[in-house]
């Protein structure tokens, strides 16, 4: 999305102008309606670890790596962030670490065999970068500072830096074993206190290196216990001298006496390979070990095979004091992919309180209660986000117009069984929403036996709901933080309680707001959106198959729930009764006219209208939508049907087949406008007014399956998100696609905001929800019909970076060059007029014209209401402003100054020989009869130019500019330019038109012109009035 270098050169230009219709001006206008803006709910997703730094003796900083992008948080403001990194990176960064004020990132290398490069931030900002070596090309999988040296570990050799200057030192690369591989680094590197200018590296083959720094040399090895221990995963300086924690791949982790190379003391020797430690951690409070916990020596492990955080007791031989289990895990559904347990934590020095941070995108801080008998730490601070890619995206909508709150929440759910809600005024707002204590609950229902409490917490996460697949939200009825929660419940089955509801507290409280469906379950889910909890209730569909499709009233008084047999029922959110069902429960007596009708082959009655009890889906409904009055129940399914009920009776009135062409996918409707999209199976979108009842649109380019589109705020465009990995623009008045972006991966949902400003998108290889902003709002957008092969990849970045736009750098840019702004003009002039016998007015900014016909006004409002006053005399050490003046000339006896005659002469003189662009195209347009050099050039003047050049106008040219008048007005463009012109300039020269014959007969043509334009237009519109007024009559 850059655009490129600008030398100003000629040459340049010319260039830059000719690829017009070669691609220059297609891959900018393909990204003019959205801009990147940046991306939400991203904490620590990636396998870099954390570094954190103390800040003074109040707080700490802690940096996670967000992918392109470093974000640091304020530990004592509840993990507040503070700083991203810009500009982003070029690839994902593979190491960080924060030293003093400073943040170095490294990133490149790995497969690609990019070059890799260490950029230095501080304060968010790139402050400067490493000297890197000509043959870098391994990824840095762990950066180490200490003392005057900066130390990178790559895949086969150490690279050495000065702290100073960041000047590439040396590159230390160990000798190989015989075997290939087997000593080569296995990422782990740290530095040891009294050890100068030494550094400890472990190796794939269980040994240790030891290093000299200074010298380059390699002093030291220490190997492992036995050949099977496998690789060294962690090593970790004690806080007593000479002893080093090293982990390994077999699950063991001794600690190391350096000075003597004897091991002191072996742990967990006996662990399977699944509990590989990859980080160590050791308490410097000097508390927590001993029978009363005064005294030093806990030691914490963590692995990536589970979440559990391991704290050993080291006075005692080596035991294990606690276990933290389930600080970071994912579902079980997701366990397969390499995105679970833990990959860092640490003990902040002299602090008791941990950080924890793991692949499920969360960062977490933990605290030791002092006079509590636990061996465990509880939570402290938390930030987190998605654990696993998004699957349904929308916009909260506001309870009034005027909300403060339209268009500021956003709601995401996930496939790791999570739903949150997103603010975009401020992050620290964004919560998930509470399923209750899943623990507790499951403990209460019997689901966990005594062995399973203390083992793994992995399976625990199945017991929350599952994956939410389809959602709807009204706030109407939301009751905020003070809604009534039904003596704290949650999901509860409304339709196994023995007596009816009492909803009288949630009358005067407010009820639930959001529905949910959920991935094979046949109960529909309620939450409370105000006090971000689970709901009372539990809506079971009517023929026990699972949800798949959801919808809220308008009012946000009733949810509705189609089910995967076909079924619709209407549930109250208040009470949580069921109220209708589609088709509506039939008596006996109306069961068997029913069956007769059958055995007629009749589907309807006498009068052609559905019978009572007739017309349910015979495939999974997809799609539930209510008008705005609840008169009128619309819903698709995979038959094809789309079907229109009414709301009380639950009879079928009318509809739609399309089984024979397609079957319906999913559906959006637009309430104010009542126009129902609909994605089918054949790659189409289709667009059905709901008062004619009728396809007004058919919208075909998607390549691959739809995976997720939404109208825009106005109604006027449909966004469409494909698995082609493009995001299309379509506008509905024309049909035609006029905007397409090619992300980086398939979007998987999309939203737009109410309030238009922003479009939302979430992707299958991110847990992060890219906004992105609507330029239209702020300026002119070009809407063209756009091709297939003008389609071009944009980039949505991690967070904000140096691409990012806000919303008012999207819509005024500064930076823009004159070529690009003609390009641009260019490209829309096109569009000034769709038919010669059409009426089409300028696309010059109305407020231009409209200055002009009361420039007079604004000048006399602007005109000082009193003289300039005299300065106030300064100071007497100060010098006067007048003495600071240089002296005015002195004329001589011989000089006379000019007269007010005579400047008056000479100005005509200098105009008659200098004539300028407005008057040299005036007169020759009169002399060829084309005036369109001439009325671009008014066009482009300012207002006040405008005016001047019109005031301007000597006897002589006053009839050639009537006549370019009347020719554009005989063109039909620009009307309201040409009316706005006319009158300024009959206001000026008015008095001239007794006296010039000529002048009389242009205004003559003119006044003809305008009568039969106006005419004509008069016509038109009686016309279309007419029609408008029959179809509104009840005739």
């Amino acid at each position: 999305m850059s655009r490129g270098d600008v030398d100003g050169t000629g040459e340049r230009i010319v260039a830059k102008k000719q690829k017009l219709s070669n691609g220059t001006h297609k891959e900018r206008s393909s990204l003019r309606i959205f801009t990147p803006f940046r991306t939400i709910g991203l904490v620590s997703p990636t396998s870099v670890p954390f570094t954190s730094i103390p800040l003074g003796k109040t707080t700490f900083q802690v940096t996670t790596s967000v992918g392109r992008c470093l974000h640091t948080y304020d530990l004592a403001k509840g993990l507040h962030l503070l700083f991203l990194t810009r500009p982003q990176t070029p690839a994902d960064i593979t190491a960080s670490i924060a030293w003093r004020d400073r943040v170095f990132a490294a990133f490149g290398g790995g497969a690609n065999r990019d070059y890799t490069c260490i950029w230095v931030f501080e304060r968010g900002k790139r402050i400067g970068e490493l000297e890197m070596p000509i043959d870098a090309s391994e990824s840095v999988t762990q950066l180490a500072i200490f003392g005057s040296w900066i130390v990178g570990c790559c895949a086969t050799r150490l690279e050495v830096w000065k702290s100073t200057t960041y000047e590439h030192y040396t590159t230390m690369t160990p000798t190989f074993a015989k075997r290939s591989g087997g000593s080569t680094l296995s990422g782990g590197i740290c530095n040891m206190p009294t050890f100068l200018n030494k550094v400890f590296v472990g190796k794939r083959d269980g040994s240790v290196d030891i290093w000299n720094l200074s010298t380059g040399k390699l002093i030291y090895m220490l190997l492992p216990p036995s050949s099977a221990s496998g690789a060294v995963t962690a090593l970790e300086p004690s806080p007593a001298l000479s002893v080093l924690a090293i982990a390994r791949a077999d699950g063991s982790v001794v600690l190391h006496d350096i000075r003597t190379d004897r091991l002191l003391l072996s742990l967990n020797t006996k662990g399977p390979a699944s509990s590989t430690i990859t980080s160590i951690s050791f308490r410097t409070d000097g508390l927590g070990a001993g029978e009363d916990g005064s005294e030093p020596g806990i030691m914490a492990t963590a692995g990536s095979g589970d979440g559990d955080v391991t704290f050993w007791d080291l006075t005692g031989g080596g035991r294990i004091s606690g276990v933290l289990r389930g600080a970071h895990n994912l579902p079980i559904s997701l366990n397969n992919r390499d995105s679970g347990g833990i990959n860092k934590v640490e003990f902040l020095p002299g602090q008791d309180v941990i950080i924890t941070s793991g692949l499920d995108n969360a960062l977490k801080s933990w605290i030791f209660d002092a006079n509590s008998l636990s061996k465990t730490p509880r939570i402290l601070h938390s930030r987190s986000g998605h654990a696993a890619p998004i699957t349904q995206l929308g916009f909260v909508p506001s309870n009034s117009e005027d909300a403060d709150t339209v268009g500021k929440w956003l709601m995401s759910a996930g496939r790791d069984q999570s739903f949150w809600g997103w603010s975009l005024r401020r992050d620290g707002q964004s919560m998930e929403l509470s399923q209750g204590d899943v623990r507790k609950k499951a403990k209460k229902l019997g689901l966990l036996g005594k062995n399973l409490e203390t083992e793994s917490s992995l399976t625990l996460e199945d017991l929350k709901a599952p994956e939410i697949t389809c959602m709807a939200c009204s706030l109407n009825r939301d009751g905020g933080m003070g809604a009534s929660s039904g003596g704290g419940s949650v999901w509860t089955n409304s339709s196994s309680k023995k007596g009816p509801a009492d909803g009288r507290e949630s009358g005067s409280t407010g009820w639930e707001s959001v529905v949910t469906g959920h991935r094979g379950d046949k109960f529909a889910r309620t939450w409370f959106w105000g006090r971000k909890k689970a709901g009372r209730w539990a809506f079971e569909t009517s023929d026990g198959t699972e949800v798949t499709s959801v919808a809220v009233t308008a009012c946000g008084t009733f949810a509705l729930v189609g089910s995967a047999g076909g079924s619709i029922s209407i549930y109250n959110l208040q009470s949580g009764i069921l109220r209708q069902k589609f088709p509506s429960s039939l008596t006996p007596g109306q069961a068997k006219k029913l069956r007769a009708n059958h055995a007629f082959g009749s589907t309807r009655d006498v009068s052609g209208r559905f019978t009572l009890g007739e017309g349910k889906h015979r495939k999974a409904v997809t799609g539930l939508m209510v008008d705005g009055l609840n008169r009128t129940v619309i819903s698709c399914g995979l038959d094809g049907k789309i079907k229109f009920w009414d709301f009380l009776t639950g009879c079928l009135q009318d509809e739609i087949d399309w089984f024979s062409m397609t079957a319906i996918i999913a559906s959006q409707y637009h309430r104010p406008s009542d126009l129902i999209a609909l994605s089918c199976d054949d790659l189409s979108i289709r667009v059905v007014d709901t008062e004619t009842k009728k396809s007004v649109r058919e919208l075909w380019g998607c390549l691959g399956q739809i995976s997720g589109f939404c109208f825009s705020n106005d109604g006027r465009w449909i966004v469409a998100a494909s698995m082609d990995s493009v995001i299309r623009v379509w506008d509905l008045p024309t049909g035609h696609l006029i905007n397409a972006l090619r992300v980086e991966s398939p979007c998987t949902a999309l939203a737009f905001s109410d309030t238009g400003e922003y479009l939302a998108t979430a992707h299958a290889d991110s847990v992060g929800i890219n906004l992105w902003n609507n330029r239209t709002l702020f300026t002119q957008v070009p809407t063209r019909l756009i091709r297939e092969d003008e389609i071009i990849p944009a980039v949505a970045l991690s967070s904000f970076g140096k691409n990012a736009q806000s919303l008012i750098s999207a819509a005024f840019e500064e930076a823009r060059s004159e070529d690009e702004e003609s390009e641009e003009y260019d490209a829309s002039s096109a569009l000034d007029q769709l038919s010669s016998s059409m009426l089409t007015l300028s696309l010059v900014p109305k407020s231009r014209w409209q200055t002009l016909l009361h420039l007079d006004t604004i000048r006399q409002r602007n005109k000082p209401k009193e003289p300039p006053k005299a300065p106030e005399k300064a100071p007497f050490f100060l010098p006067s402003l007048d003495s600071a003046k240089p002296a005015a000339p002195q004329h001589t006896d011989g000089q006379k100054e000019n007269t007010s005659a005579e400047r008056s002469r000479i100005m005509k003189m200098n105009r008659a020989g200098a004539a300028s662009t407005f008057t040299t195209s005036l007169s020759a347009g009169a002399d060829t009869g084309d005036y369109e050099p001439f009325i671009e050039h008014l066009k482009n003047l300012s207002p006040s130019t405008a005016d001047i050049e019109i005031r301007s106008l000597n006897p002589d040219e006053l009839p050639p500019f009537v006549a370019a008048l009347t020719h554009r007005l005989g063109q039909r463009r620009d009307y309201e330019l040409v009316q706005a012109w006319m009158s300024v300039f009959l206001r000026i020269h008015g008095e001239a038109v007794p006296g010039n014959e000529s002048l009389r007969g242009a205004l003559g043509e003119w006044r003809v012109e305008q009568g039969r334009e106006g005419r004509r237009l008069n016509d038109l519109v009686g016309y279309c009035g007419g029609v408008l007024g029959f179809l509104r009559s009840g005739r």
